[in-house]
């Protein structure tokens, strides 16, 4: 199977400003032809373009902001990639959107805003660009997902729930159009920290987080290897690799145990309402904030 075509072709990297996003398009950067940057932040769009032109003035950098749970603004995206005769090569799925909350607390709007961003997007994106990547014999799709699609996780259903698809769409995609010249893989990162960030406080746990430049590293390389599922970091890796050896039972013991432990933060923390009206919005593959 041939690599992803990612030298000297078009990257187009939803999520571009962001965690893992922007630690791949600075990979990408000295590589390919052209980068198409989305995000739907348009104040970081124009800064991260300017760094990327500085490595690289011969780069082609296209930006684009658009809000990943807007169906007509992913609309007006692909009417931009058609106007501006964009032949996509390699697609980066890197714009989901996580909570923490328990379900019934949980604004629907935000359940919608996950759902949308997390499942519809990547399959619309993936199923509007792969015809033309099969047409050519050449393409490929990286999906960046989450750890949390293996777990039980209360606080985090919707989220999880989302990853799960993620993780069955990608699998089942690979094994469609791997014949055909088409890469598809999948990250699942743990627990990220940003090196770059002089706000930080402590210090990231050593055995199962990973920077989110070695996470970019690891899920580029082993996009470019062919392999189906990339979970970055030593410690994570194996601990993934064991799960599945887990009785159910056990992995619902310490889904419990997580319960207790959001209970006991939303009781000891004096800001917290008995119903969140607006919880937070994390991009996926960003650290979580300290």
């Amino acid at each position: 199977m041939l690599p992803p075509p990612i030298d000297q072709g078009t990257v187009l990297i939803i999520g571009a400003t962001g965690g893992i996003g922007r630690e791949l398009s600075r990979l990408l950067s000295r590589r390919v032809r052209t980068l198409v940057l989305v995000d739907r932040y348009a104040e970081r769009l124009e800064p991260l373009r300017d760094e990327l032109l500085a490595r690289n003035p011969t780069l082609g950098v296209l930006i684009h902001r658009c809000d990943v749970g807007s169906p007509r603004e992913v609309d007006l995206l692909l009417s931009y990639l058609e106007s501006h005769f964009v032949r996509v090569d390699v697609l980066v799925n890197n714009a989901a959107v996580g909570d923490r909350s328990l379900y019934a607390e949980e604004r629907w709007g935000r359940v919608e805003e996950m759902l949308r961003a997390n499942v519809w997007l990547p399959a619309l994106l993936t199923h509007r660009l792969l015809g033309p990547m099969l047409e050519r014999g050449r393409g490929g799709v990286l999906n960046i997902g989450s750890g949390a699609a293996h777990f039980i996780l209360p606080g985090s259903a919707t989220f999880a729930a989302t990853q799960r698809f993620l993780d069955g769409f990608s699998e089942a995609l690979r094994l469609e159009v791997r014949e055909r010249g088409v890469t598809v893989t999948r990250v699942a990162p743990g627990p990220l920290w940003d090196e770059g960030r002089e706000d930080v406080t402590g210090e990231p746990a050593p055995f199962f987080s990973v920077s989110l430049a070695r996470c970019a590293r690891e899920a580029l390389a082993g996009f470019e290897r062919g392999e189906a599922l990339v979970y970055p970091g030593f410690g994570h890796r194996w601990m993934m690799r064991l799960l599945p050896l887990l009785p159910r039972g056990f992995k619902r013991a310490l889904g419990r145990l997580a319960l207790r432990g959001l209970r006991r933060e939303s009781l000891l923390s004096p800001q917290a309402p008995p119903v969140r009206a607006e919880p937070p919005v994390l991009l996926t593959g960003e650290p979580s904030p300290a």
